[in-house]
């Protein structure tokens, strides 16, 4: 089977690809530097040609308000047209668990709006909606530092493994189109303020981390349930952050 992962050589992507070649797949890696632009529609009819499945794992290079809706709704319409001409079967997608309970979020609006144009388009496709990557603890951390002290909110936190998304995306992108969602999370749920304060004394880390009802993540204020799935109907990865801090995170 030809799968083509947009955003084939970024974080996500580039465990897909290789998760699919290690299962038979020819698993081709998309992105600008592979000569493929989804902003200007350079290389697309090349690379779709043959093409069964499109794995959108693809990521704004900007995370302001109007340059982050501007990335998705161009490049994800851009894309869809160029399946269709194509003749694609299955477009697959990741989105984030909460869009749309955070739609104050820039980033968050940003993704419903793909969202809904890749169910308006008339390919048949999944969505993969996945609680935060291990992988960006540090960046959420930064972003959450004030003078010093990591202001986080007590609520619930289940992030994921960044190769347990790739394993659940080459699983979804083999399979059927579920023509809807499936949501992906950790193993684990945590307190979020509990989470850093064991990971920031894990990473040597002096700052402090400061349990704030109010703390805003990347701008919106959360409640319980804001960044973890609502039912146990969810895929859990198998990888905990222990597991991966010893194995890859230092």
């Amino acid at each position: 089977m030809k799968i083509v992962v947009i955003g084939g050589t970024g974080l996500i992507g580039s465990k897909l690809v290789a998760k699919l070649g290690e299962h038979g797949h020819e698993a081709v890696a998309a992105a600008p530097n592979t000569g493929v632009n989804t902003l200007t529609g350079e290389g697309l009819a090349e690379v779709l040609k043959g093409a069964q499945v499109v794995v959108d794992v693809s990521n704004s290079p900007s995370f302001e308000r109007e340059a982050v809706l501007k990335f998705f709704q161009t490049s994800t319409g851009n894309l869809l047209a160029a399946e269709k001409e194509a003749g694609v079967g299955h477009h697959v997608a990741v989105s984030i668990v909460g869009t749309e309970r955070m739609p104050d979020n820039g980033y968050f609006a940003a993704k419903i709006a793909q969202e809904q144009l890749i169910e308006k388009a008339g390919v048949p496709f999944s969505l993969v909606h996945s609680t935060q990557f291990f992988e960006f603890a540090r960046g959420i951390a930064d972003e959450a530092t004030r003078d010093g002290q990591v202001h986080v909110a007590p609520v619930l936190f289940q992030p994921i493994a960044g190769d347990d998304v790739a394993k659940t995306l080459g699983r979804t992108a083999v399979g059927e189109p579920l023509n809807g969602r499936v949501e992906i999370a950790g193993p684990q749920q945590y307190r979020m303020d509990e989470f850093f304060r064991k990971a920031l004394a894990a990473w040597g880390d002096p700052r402090e981390v400061v349990t704030d009802p109010h703390a805003r993540y990347f701008g919106s204020e959360l409640v319980e349930r804001s960044l973890v799935p609502l039912d146990d109907k969810a895929v859990l990865g198998t990888i905990t952050y222990r597991d991966w801090l010893d194995g890859s995170g230092k």
